[in-house]
């Protein structure tokens, strides 16, 4: 059975005015650099507002739910001892100016890109699924790249940018994608043919490294999995956890069907494809990979299901991915919640006061600590969280 294992950027914001707040840096100190006894390392990213959890790997749905919400617990201590909180929204609703972390690398980044990193306070959901061989990645990776786009649907959770409503089920792709690396792949067929396509473009100099070939999906650099990174961060963890359980289900296939022909569908054209799931999220129509034309988002969802049933069923996946699955398409992905939570008074406060609440949803260690009332509100947190610094079972290592 392949190993799974997730990547969460979250959003860091004021505990009591709910406001991003430009302290992940000192919250990743205060909180401990290493990993935590649970394996899961806090981390910072390329803004302040950010808080990214690595969680371990993981053998089943049922694990990587617990690992997230673990993941979720302790980004929650780091936050709360700078008098913040985070929450599991991919674009900020309000207006902002993000704070970049005063780290070399990022500082370059910034002098090369401008106003392109200046803005890039997005947070997406990574999953790493185990690979044998960089050849089998490669030749999974050809065959994934036409799901994507659903899973991108699937995961939509941002539709508010810069005090506005955009339209788009995930704007934060849309902002994403204008890193000049960023967006579908070309088919490889090789790991020699990845391989130059990675180095014609460090070449040019764009890139400062490879860590910023930006694809939906790649080889990852230091170890042995296929990073899938197309995804919004989800508000629900038991979506995020069913949807890492339907790549990895997606991997295993794909390496299966290893002799069976790649669909050649260009990058141009899957470009567009993503655009659609971006806009539209599971609210409207998707492209059927099967014809290239546009079809009911829930009939692409069901028909990626029966690819991957056999894999799902093997795993014991079935039942938790398929049940998800339908219950997204009933009730509509975060961005739909989102809307709904704005529509009333239309202020930003709203937006993020519910996403804490979903986001926290089932983490023990807010609950536990008194940190966090049923409705999903801080209650003396940053003095609580202080008092027990280091003493919890889930805090980070020292």
């Amino acid at each position: 059975m392949r190993t799974f294992g997730v990547e969460e950027e979250l959003l860091l914001v004021d505990a009591t005015t709910l406001e991003p707040l430009p302290a992940g840096e000192w919250a990743v100190d205060l909180h401990g650099g290493g990993p935590s006894v649970s394996g899961h390392q806090v981390a910072v990213e390329l803004q302040q507002e950010q808080i990214e959890v690595n969680s371990p790997p993981q053998t089943t749905v049922a694990g990587q739910l617990e690992a997230i919400r673990t993941g979720r617990a302790l980004a929650e201590q780091a936050a709360l001892r700078v008098g913040g909180r985070v929450a599991a929204l991919p674009t900020a609703p309000g207006r902002l100016s993000p704070h970049p972390v005063p780290d070399a690398r990022y500082r370059r980044i910034g002098e090369r890109f401008g106003i392109t990193a200046a803005e890039q306070l997005l947070n997406g959901f990574h999953i790493h699924v185990g690979v044998e061989s960089r050849q089998e990645a490669v030749s999974v990776l050809d065959r994934i790249r036409v799901w994507l786009p659903t899973l991108l649907a699937l995961s939509a959770n941002s539709p508010f940018w810069s005090g506005r409503d955009t339209g788009y089920a995930s704007y934060r792709y849309q902002a994403w994608s204008r890193w000049p690396t960023a967006g579908p792949t070309e088919i490889f067929r090789s790991t020699a043919a990845y391989d130059r396509h990675r180095t014609r473009l460090l070449e040019t100099g764009v890139p400062l490294d490879s860590g910023m070939l930006y694809y939906d999906a790649r080889l990852c650099e230091h170890q042995p999995t296929l990073e899938v990174r197309i995804a919004d961060v989800c508000l629900d963890a038991a979506d995020a956890a069913a949807l890492a359980a339907l790549v990895r289900a997606l991997v295993e296939t794909s390496s299966r069907n290893a002799r069976q022909p790649v669909p050649g569908v260009p990058a141009s054209l899957l470009r567009t494809w993503t655009w659609l799931a971006s806009r539209s999220g599971v609210e409207g129509q998707l492209i059927d990979p099967s014809t290239g034309t546009p079809a009911p988002a829930g009939d692409v969802v069901f028909q990626l299901l029966d690819h991957i049933r056999p894999v799902l069923t093997e795993y014991g996946d079935e039942a938790t991915v398929e049940s998800t699955m339908a219950d997204i398409l009933r009730r509509g992905t975060g961005a739909q919640r989102q809307r709904q939570a704005y529509e009333t008074r239309q202020e930003a406060r709203d937006v993020v006061a519910d996403a804490l609440k979903a986001t926290h949803a089932g983490c023990a260690t807010a609950e536990r600590d008194g940190s966090v009332e049923p409705d999903g509100t801080p209650t003396g947190a940053v003095e609580s969280a202080a008092d027990e610094e280091g003493l919890s079972p889930l805090s980070g290592a020292g």
